[in-house]
């Protein structure tokens, strides 16, 4: 079976790092990155640390409004998937990527596999809603991390098949926190002790894009008790600095620039808190067993909030502070899967008949 995966963004290479590595044993693979947030060196790392294939084809969109993004990725990856004629198209998660990859396999008549299907924040002013709703509504087979997913579709009715595999980023957690955990150094290399830092994560467009939020965001940062790491987004840094604020920030606030999955990683799992308004990064606290506060009023990880591991504050200072400082969960349960939902999801895969 040939099967052609597009990528857009670090999560869903990170995702790729597990599934590619079963995929690539029985079946042709080509991998494609649409470019839309990129970086080379990230890209090196990711290779290099995770075993994350390089693409096969690498398009360059990235920049622009969502709009924008998708009419470019839209008029790339049509040709790209008529001269390839896969058997399958696999996409992943919530950005423009999965869905300009689903809506060119579609129009191609080629079936679409969606890892990731079924999550929902009930959101739609954002973006990835839109995109996650819209592709499971094209999808022909749609691969669920959880049971909350599973009910979600069942609701919704579908025309695709719903299968509940797990959550991929179980596996790559399982198999690489151990030498995240061991890895020191970037702890060093940032000046920060175990237990007495929060790691940060911002970049979501309803926190950064609106001056009078982005102001809320600053002052919630410096407002925290404890050392803040911040690996810096581009999109955050370009808002920060149009604003005058980044000098402000980067006086109490260690400023970083994007890490890779290890380094990351070892920094979450050595954290008093993760602060951030991302989902991925919502759930890789869960996973790491770390205190997260989300500056959002939603998520589509309900069960990192339910178990009592995840708070959602928005941009509220006040509430931010108490929410730091809770008392961790005595229990912590295991809603996303065996961490086997690679093997899972590729043999969901070949249950298509094409």
């Amino acid at each position: 079976m040939r099967v052609l995966t597009v990528l857009g963004n670090r999560p869903q290479s990170v995702k790729a790092a597990a599934v590619s590595r079963v995929l690539r044993q029985r079946h042709e693979e080509i991998l494609v990155h649409t470019g839309q947030h990129f970086d080379d060196e990230l890209s090196t790392i990711f290779e290099r640390e995770l075993g994350v294939p390089k693409p096969e084809v690498q398009l360059g969109l990235g920049g622009g409004s969502n709009t924008e993004q998708t009419a470019k990725q839209l008029a790339a990856l049509g040709p790209l998937v008529a001269q390839r004629r896969p058997d399958v198209v696999l996409v992943y998660g919530d950005t423009n990527s999965t869905l300009t990859g689903g809506i060119a396999a579609v129009q191609a008549g080629i079936p679409v596999v969606h890892v990731e299907a079924g999550m929902r924040s009930w959101d739609w002013k954002m973006p990835e809603e839109q995109n996650r709703v819209l592709t499971d509504a094209l999808s022909d087979l749609l691969l669920v991390p959880s049971k909350t997913a599973q009910a979600n579709l069942e609701r919704e009715h579908p025309r695709g098949r719903v299968i509940y595999v797990g959550d991929v980023m179980v596996d790559v957690a399982d198999l690489f926190r151990p030498k995240a955990r061991e890895n020191s150094a970037v702890l060093e290399r940032y000046g920060v002790t175990p237990g007495e830092y929060v790691i940060s994560t911002t970049h979501r467009a309803a926190n950064v894009d609106d001056p009078a939020r982005l102001r809320k965001l600053v002052d919630l940062l410096l407002a925290v008790p404890h050392q803040v790491v911040l690996p810096l987004h581009p999109r955050t840094r370009a808002r920060l600095e149009a604003a005058g604020w980044y000098d402000e920030l980067a006086a109490k606030v260690v400023l970083t620039p994007p890490l890779g999955y290890l380094d990351f990683t070892a920094l979450l799992v050595h954290a008093h808190t993760a602060l951030t308004d991302s989902g991925g990064v919502q759930k890789e606290a869960f996973l790491a067993r770390t205190r997260c506060v989300t500056m959002r009023d939603t998520t589509e990880w309900v069960e990192t909030v339910q178990s009592g591991w995840n708070e959602l504050v928005d941009l509220d200072t006040e509430r931010a502070l108490v929410a730091l400082e809770r008392p961790m969960p005595a229990e912590h349960p295991a809603p996303y899967g065996d961490g086997h939902a690679a093997e899972h999801v590729v043999a969901a895969i070949e249950t298509l008949d094409v």
